[in-house]
């Protein structure tokens, strides 16, 4: 079952979600929501470092026992870590997705564009309750 929307974040209508981190970085990851649909992660396919990326952007995948879902880059900007961690255990994905399950972090190009381009925690709820999901 999903767990609360964290209301520090910013969210994608393609379920992904950002956390600012200060100094124009960012922390990406995907919601509990998709976590939640994909069920259990068992693979997941990451960028490099210094991969470039713009809004919408496929940058990465994820796979389930259910199925395979990619991952798509909701701002513009620059990887500047993978959680290499998900390479030996995915499923901390589905078990902590807004904390240890987080997926990459980027350097933004625009914060303000990025973050005025997301949904607030808000309007992901209602995106989620008018998408009847």
């Amino acid at each position: 079952m999903s767990s609360p929307i964290p209301d520090d974040l910013y969210y994608s209508r393609e379920h992904e979600w950002l956390r600012l981190d200060g100094d124009g970085a960012a922390t990406i990851g995907i919601t509990s929501h998709a976590q939640d649909e994909l069920g259990d992660i068992v693979y997941v396919e990451l960028p490099a470092d210094g991969d470039p990326y713009g809004p919408g952007d496929v940058m990465g995948s994820v796979e389930s026992v259910k199925a395979v879902s990619e991952i798509y880059c909701p701002v513009a900007g620059t990887v500047t870590a993978a959680n290499l961690v998900l390479e030996a255990a995915p499923e901390k994905i589905n078990e902590d997705p807004y904390g240890d399950g987080w997926l990459v972090r980027v350097q933004l190009e625009d914060e303000e564009a990025a973050t005025g381009a997301m949904l607030s925690a808000r309007q992901y709820a209602d995106y989620l309750a008018e998408s009847g999901i």
